[in-house]
């Protein structure tokens, strides 16, 4: 496997066990979690000590190996039942990113093709999973920084770096592929209410030597209107095909703000990503996660009036995107073509 910085990466597996990046106490502990078992992995997937489509999928790929690891017994039939129970209590650890679902897909896919003992094999391709999502979002990065060309200046939102894939990343990936062509001005926005761009994207970015400018969220329309920056560059959670994209809650905004100041919108993200069975948007589930992320404590400790709405992704619809990039090839303009059905 393609080896990325160390302290950036989300996932590790070894010794027949995965490790994973607690990215709540990110940056000031890096603290790797051990886990032997799928339940474990899925508690890490819904409490975000792992976040990022990809690499959401890919940890729930070595999980069903756990469960394999945890439950196979030989001639023994009452192990699938068990092994199927946690890929479902998989599926169920969070609703939106459907590289989760296609993952569990492809590894039940494949262990139904099994005979004999399925481990050694489920494993292997767990581990490929995880290989060509690094090798596809390296692809990425070259395909998204050839749109770049002489850009100014560019702004991200979230994270959708190392920390959120394989490795290298898809907006992240585009950043530092443009970076080594010369790429200096990198804007990323705090993304309330878990400020992955503020406690994530900045600090992975400095892993590598690349400076960047942390701003408010707020402050992204100000931004546009300078001129600063004439692209947003984004990861995404699902793609319809229509190509309509769920991402963190606020990229819609920045979209609607992009396309009043003349500045392009980039989406990066593998083709696992494109759900073919949405026909738009409108079919993708928006998570919503407990009001308490956002109140503050004085209104949780006693009975108030005031109560939060907390949805983690909102739907930015394909005509405010300007570009879908993908290790299969770029979409330009995906409102004006089939959306990204000619990926398929």
């Amino acid at each position: 496997m393609t080896q990325e910085n160390p302290s950036t990466q989300a996932l590790k597996w070894t010794s027949g066990s995965l490790h994973v990046l607690d990215q709540r106490v990110l940056p000031e502990t890096i603290l790797y979690e051990q886990y032997q078992d799928a339940e474990g992995v899925a508690d890490a997937i819904k409490t975000m000590r792992v976040r990022g489509a990809p690499a959401i999928g890919i940890a729930a790929a070595y999980a069903v190996v756990l469960s394999l690891k945890q439950h196979y017994v030989e001639n023994d039939e009452n192990w699938k039942n068990k092994v199927k129970q946690d890929i479902q209590l998989l599926s169920e650890s969070r609703p939106t990113a459907v590289n989760l679902f296609w993952a569990l897909a492809t590894m039940q896919t494949a262990l139904d093709e099994q005979s004999g003992n399925p481990i050694a094999a489920l494993q292997s391709l767990a581990e490929k999973i995880h290989a060509d999502d690094i090798a596809a979002n390296r692809k990425m990065g070259e395909l998204g920084a050839d749109l770049l060309k002489n850009s100014k200046g560019v702004m991200t939102h979230c994270n959708a770096g190392a920390l959120a894939t394989g490795g290298y990343g898809t907006a992240l990936g585009v950043i530092r592929s443009a970076h080594k062509r010369g790429l200096k001005t990198v804007y990323a926005g705090e993304t309330r209410p878990w400020l992955q761009g503020a406690r994530l994207t900045v600090w992975e970015l400095a892993q590598d030597g690349i400076a960047s400018t942390l701003i408010a969220d707020s402050a992204a329309a100000w931004l546009m209107k300078s001129g600063a920056i004439d692209w947003i560059i984004v990861g995404a959670d699902r793609i319809a095909a229509n190509g309509d994209v769920a991402n963190k809650i606020g990229t819609y905004s920045l979209s609607v703000l992009a396309k009043q100041h003349d500045v392009k919108v980039m989406v990066v993200a593998p083709t696992s990503t494109i759900d073919w069975e949405s026909e738009s948007g409108e079919q993708i589930e928006i998570e919503q996660r407990n009001p308490n992320e956002l109140l503050n404590e004085c209104y949780i400790k006693t009975e108030s009036l005031v109560n939060a709405w907390n949805p983690v992704f909102d739907v930015t619809p394909a005509h405010l995107i300007s570009a879908i990039v993908t290790e299969r090839g770029v979409v330009l303009n995906p409102s004006e073509q089939q959306g990204v059905r000619g990926l398929q």
